[in-house]
């Protein structure tokens, strides 16, 4: 995962998503009303979509294994828990089939005591401070409770995952150490093409964990001091990626 920037929905689909929550509210409606209500609004699922496409790493990719496409909206919050927010905008992410079918589904853990949700919100909190990515093995530790509720949830310790990130990991060197050379050679809006295809490219966590790893301790085992360098001088990497 990687932190996401919710943008602000334009005015006309804000009100349109606001009258479906108040006709659900006003009618007491439960979780299979509001499902009903969320599969009959065609046009307004369309603009929900079209809006969460900038929004999401790569090119649509799923916002919470960064791998598949985003190929459905899924709701954070499940409608048969919190029906009065199957509209809301804030409730909403793309999903891929796996991460919203199989592995997700309905499932919302929540802490027994406080009742706080346990999964890792992407685009209210910083999934770095819930999840570290070990680069060299593509898998996540848990270094929280959270951590450990949104791996179990979304399956992130699945091995095809943890190879794709691991292969991921020396792709973005080679594809860095040539941005580097790119520059140096003067070429630059071949070196530009190629920052923007390692930023477009599936599970864009292994790039942000390499950034965040440049200042944790024992850094220099993970990351060579080339790569290093040109993270920290040369790449531009979106601004909320730093810590």
């Amino acid at each position: 995962m990687i932190p996401l920037a919710r943008p602000a929905l334009p005015a006309e689909l804000a009100d349109r998503l606001s009258a479906h929550t108040e006709h659900l509210r006003t009618c007491s409606a439960g979780g299979v009303a509001a499902r009903s209500r969320w599969k009959n609004a065609a046009a307004d699922r369309t603009a929900l979509r079209e809006a969460l496409q900038p929004m999401a790493p790569g090119i649509e990719r799923c916002m919470y294994c960064g791998d598949s496409l985003g190929t459905a909206i899924d709701h954070f919050e499940p409608i048969k828990l919190a029906p009065l927010r199957a509209f809301d905008w804030l409730n909403h992410f793309l999903a891929c089939e796996y991460c919203n079918s199989n592995a997700k589904r309905a499932e919302y853990p929540c802490d027994p005591l406080t009742g706080a949700c346990l999964l890792v919100d992407p685009s209210a909190e910083d999934p770095y401070d819930h999840l570290q990515l070990v680069l060299n093995t593509g898998r996540y530790r848990a270094k929280t409770r959270k951590g450990e509720a949104t791996i179990a949830t979304f399956r992130l310790d699945r091995w095809q995952l943890e190879r794709a990130r691991r292969d991921a990991f020396d792709r973005c060197e080679d594809m860095l150490r040539g941005y580097a050379r790119l520059l140096s050679s003067g070429e630059h809006q071949r070196a530009q093409i190629r920052a923007e295809a390692l930023l477009r490219q599936p599970h864009a966590d292994v790039l942000y964990a390499m950034v965040r790893t440049l200042d944790a301790p024992g850094a220099a085992l993970v990351l060579d001091d080339d790569i290093a360098g040109i993270l920290r001088t040369r790449f531009t990497v979106p601004s909320r990626w730093r810590a």
